[in-house]
């Protein structure tokens, strides 16, 4: 299998991908492509980004193809088996499909305010009311289901699965801009930031030279 993404700092769709092909476990070759720099435009025209209409992630298993991040998880759970993403018990399974969905479509102000930007730290943000809603919203999310599924480890759901996959990089934005969280929040942040792909991730968006300066400026400031 081959998987493109796009920068580490910054793709946060990408990372998604990512952490669900190393949830299944499959042999895959990672290719990154710097969104917005000189080669974007030409990669975009090349035969790996045609299915996708030049955007990234994009996986390749021979001939099949599938070029979104929930996508691309669905199609590892049915190679590897369902249980290694989904809770078994049908009503904690519900609600993480519920959850992965939402994220997955929503929270707009969210992700237009706070771009992903692993590396950097930001001070002095200003949020919309909007923002601070959709932050509220994600709050209640990880807190329901910690009180009532959270029993068997330190992410949403006890053990590391989808549900962690999708709001990871709601979890870097958080930390990139200062969000005042609670204690079960920050428990469960620092599991997912702990995690060794995580950590894997992170150096490597470290060791990045591309820097997008529209991702550079926190809401608020000059």
């Amino acid at each position: 299998m081959k998987l493109i993404i796009g920068n580490k700092n910054y793709s946060s769709w990408s990372l998604r991908a990512w952490l669900a092909v190393k949830q299944s476990g499959l042999s895959f070759e990672e290719i990154t492509v710097p969104m917005f720099g000189e080669q974007w435009e030409s990669a975009k025209q090349q035969d790996g980004f045609q299915a996708s209409s030049g955007k990234v992630p994009i996986l390749w298993d021979g001939e099949t193809v599938i070029w979104d991040s929930l996508a691309i998880l669905e199609y590892c759970a049915d190679k590897v088996g369902r249980d290694r993403f989904w809770p078994k018990d049908d009503t904690a399974r519900g609600m993480a499909r519920a959850m992965v969905a939402e994220m997955h479509s929503s929270y707009g102000a969210l992700r237009s305010e706070c771009p992903m930007n692993i590396r950097k730290r930001f001070q002095g943000v200003h949020l919309t009311d909007a923002c601070k809603h959709d932050i509220v919203r994600i709050l209640g999310l990880w807190a329901e289901a910690r009180a009532r599924f959270g029993d068997g480890g330190p992410f949403l759901f006890g053990t590391f699965g989808a549900a962690d996959v999708f709001y990871a990089p709601v979890v870097s934005r958080f930390i990139s801009y200062g969000i005042g969280v609670p204690g079960f929040a920050a428990t469960y942040m620092e599991a997912v930031w702990e995690h060794d792909w995580m950590q894997s991730w992170i150096a490597a968006s470290d060791n990045e030279e591309w820097v997008i300066e529209q991702y550079e400026t926190a809401p608020g400031e000059a």
